[in-house]
């Protein structure tokens, strides 16, 4: 979770929400990012969906089945369906996003076992700290 936090901080200084994310496989840190929608005018550049595409790029392959993501923002749902599709092992999250989170706080599509996959989810990991990001950059904007 540091390195996602690594990651938000990065958003932070770059003027966009502090959401940060990476995935980690055997230990080793294979795809990165951090929110980039107002650099890059792009309403899917989440954090989350910037990691997992850079974690399928490493690996070439689109199934990241042994792999978690740790993200300091509880997803989004469309998040929380790219981590369904990439077939994540687990979600692990540290603050909850009661206006939009797909995980806990308005439903959880990770879990759901409709769906053809399922996420193990860890909740609330470092939640005061990746929180406390989030209300830094809401006062900045006030």
């Amino acid at each position: 979770m540091l390195e996602a936090l690594a990651e938000a901080r990065l958003a932070l200084e770059a003027g966009e929400v502090p959401v940060g994310a990476v995935v980690v496989l055997d230990g080793e840190v294979i795809g990165r990012g951090h929110n980039l929608r107002e650099a890059a005018q792009d309403p899917t550049a989440h954090a989350e969906i910037l990691a997992i595409r850079q974690a399928a790029r490493h690996l070439g392959s689109w199934r990241l089945t042994n792999a978690d993501l740790y993200v300091t923002l509880e997803p989004c749902p469309m998040c929380a369906g790219a981590i369904v599709n990439a077939r994540l092992r687990r979600l692990v999250f540290g603050a909850y996003d009661p206006k939009a989170g797909a995980v806990v706080s308005l439903m959880n599509l990770v879990q759901d076992r409709r769906l053809n996959h399922t996420v193990e989810v860890l909740d609330g990991i470092c939640q005061s700290e990746c929180a406390g990001l989030l209300q830094e950059f809401f006062q900045r904007l006030r």
